[in-house]
């Protein structure tokens, strides 16, 4: 009889912990901050209201880059601080260092084992978008969605990921900016057509 009762008990708690966790959750945010249908739970929204269909991408968009990625259509990620290369190179800067960035490309981003970011060859396009989502996503997964090299360098080795490693889309930004300052002559071609411009087979 009482395992009976400790049982009942048990199950109650849980039903209350489960009913209590739903009320919470409808209570926690206004209705318009929802997920949409067919958008996971607790996802992190897409600030830079790409998801929305809005123009991407905010200055402090605390979004992590790889939902920025899904959320964002090819061709719509745009740096919000192109317009501010200079002023934010110095913080960006200090990202590359802190994102090990300079084990690869160098400190000042002259190459190393890895390519110099302050060439021309930007081997899958100079695009933001492009450059975002090698940074994020790495060559593999990059060539997996169907973006081909369409330049060469010597270093041919993969980019790995960074979008886990890098929390924020803003970050990933200011990197990106960095970059920009290091190579003044790839911010025109900022906003060029991202490959793939098909569906990958």
């Amino acid at each position: 009889m009482r395992n009976i009762i400790s049982g009942v008990l048990g199950l109650a708690l849980l039903g209350a912990l489960g009913v209590g966790g739903a009320v919470a959750a409808d209570t926690s945010a206004p209705a318009g901050d929802k997920p949409a249908a067919g958008e996971a739970a607790g996802a992190a929204p897409a600030s830079g209201d790409a998801a929305a269909g809005g123009e991407c991408c905010k200055p402090g968009d605390t979004t992590p880059p790889l939902d920025l990625i899904k959320a964002t259509p090819i061709g719509g990620l745009h740096n919000p601080y192109n317009d501010k290369i200079d002023a934010m190179s110095e913080e960006g800067h200090k990202k590359y260092l802190s994102f090990s960035c300079n084990g690869c490309h160098g400190g000042g981003g002259g190459g190393g084992m890895c390519p110099p970011l302050t060439n021309d060859s930007w081997v899958y396009g100079a695009s933001d978008d492009a450059i975002f989502r090698l940074i994020a996503l790495g060559t593999d997964e990059l060539k997996k969605q169907g973006y081909k090299r369409i330049k060469q360098e010597v270093v041919v080795g993969p980019m790995p990921p960074f979008g886990t490693i890098i929390k924020t889309s803003d970050d990933l930004w200011k990197v990106i900016a960095f970059i920009r300052a290091k190579n003044p002559s790839s911010l025109k071609r900022a906003g060029e057509a991202t490959q793939p411009l098909a569906p990958a087979p």
